[in-house]
């Protein structure tokens, strides 16, 4: 299934060496501000281009839009924008065909859709297809502005190297120390070591995984669902939509098991006649719903399956074990590129909520 959501809805197309990768987004009302020119500006953020510690895939990412913005307001049909794919190279996919890459959905997606599956860099399964993620998180993100919800994400950890813990920051320093480097870090000099860390793994022929954290703040009380519709159902979907994300968690998330109640429970006091909380052990959500405090949460991405050290598998032809090296261009840790699509992810979720709830009027 390429689509999500029932209010804001994101169908995302395309594969990665097919001709263009994007997404189609219904149930945008009418008259809204979106600006064309700040979804390039994320895709920007997302593209290799650039990058040293990046693929050396050379795709621009200039963003078309097809249809339902005009002069950056929406018209009310459904929008539809692309990117080309402009930097293909099918023959280092044709020479592995029928032996599965480790790590990659190359040998269950052989099973499912047959033989015939378009593979070539991942196909519909690529890091590429986030792209459609970008935009539709981009129009998700500027159609919150007037909730005054916002969301910065960050690199926390890079294979062994993290970045300790964080004082309470605006978001607009935390998107703006993150920027500053390439791996998308806030604090300088463990920046510097994930991106050794990086390069250390290139050089051996491997690659490294990590974590991603993400911040929104300007959340109403309230906003979300129980159970199936909560806030963190909701986004955990979108998060595990990512390719490579392998686990998440809220607030303490899986330290919270070691906590006793008295420690892990959030209290409460009045503060100029509003109602706040003493601490944010539940990242911002209690009972699906959202608190008033910073939405917080974190997602652990696997290292990059593309790796040229040899690796076991099979040749599905000839029935026989063998051994593959993969070459190509791959990014060597794929978490830097990916914290702009979490932030992306988070937006589609906030909106889908907001226009359940009816806070979008």
């Amino acid at each position: 299934m390429m689509g999500f959501g029932t209010r804001f809805q994101v169908t995302i197309f395309g594969s990665s060496h097919g001709p263009e990768v994007g997404a189609k987004i219904s149930g945008v009302p009418a008259g809204r501000a979106v600006s064309v020119a700040r979804i390039q500006e994320e895709l920007d953020r997302r593209r290799p281009v650039g990058r040293r510690l990046a693929t050396k895939r050379q795709e621009e990412d200039v963003l078309s839009v097809d249809s339902g913005i005009s002069g950056d307001r929406t018209d009310g049909t459904p929008i539809r924008a692309h990117v080309a794919n402009t930097d293909v190279r099918r023959e280092p996919y044709d020479r592995i065909r029928d032996t599965p890459r480790p790590g990659h959905a190359d040998y269950p997606a052989r099973v499912r859709f047959g033989a015939s599956a378009d593979l070539a860099g991942g196909g519909i399964f690529s890091g590429r297809m986030t792209v459609g993620l970008v935009i539709a998180g981009s129009i998700a993100r500027q159609l919150l502005e007037p909730l005054h919800i916002d969301t910065a994400a960050f690199t926390r950890a890079i294979g062994p190297v993290a970045v300790g813990e964080l004082p309470p920051l605006p978001l607009p320093e935390l998107r703006r120390r993150s920027a500053e480097n390439e791996v998308g870090c806030p604090d300088a000099a463990v920046a510097e070591k994930m991106a050794e860390a990086i390069e250390a793994a290139r050089r051996e022929g491997d690659s490294l995984g990590g974590i991603i954290e993400a911040w929104t703040t300007g959340i109403p009380v309230g906003l979300g669902e129980p159970f199936f519709g909560s806030v963190e159902s909701t986004l955990a979907a979108l998060a595990f939509s990512i390719p490579a994300v392998k686990g998440v968690e809220f607030g303490d998330g899986f330290a919270a098991a070691r906590l006793k109640g008295s420690e892990h429970n959030d209290g409460y006091r009045m503060s100029e006649g509003h109602v706040t909380l003493l601490s944010n052990h539940a990242g911002g959500i209690l009972g699906g719903l959202a608190t008033g405090a910073p939405l917080v949460y974190r997602v652990a991405v696997k290292p990059t399956s593309s790796i040229s050290r040899p690796q076991r598998t099979v040749h599905l032809e000839t029935g026989t074990d063998t051994e593959i090296a993969v070459t190509g261009r791959h990014d060597p840790c794929i978490v830097p590129r990916a914290v702009v699509v979490l932030e992306a992810t988070t937006s589609i979720g906030l909106i889908e909520l907001a226009l359940r709830g009816d806070y979008l009027t």
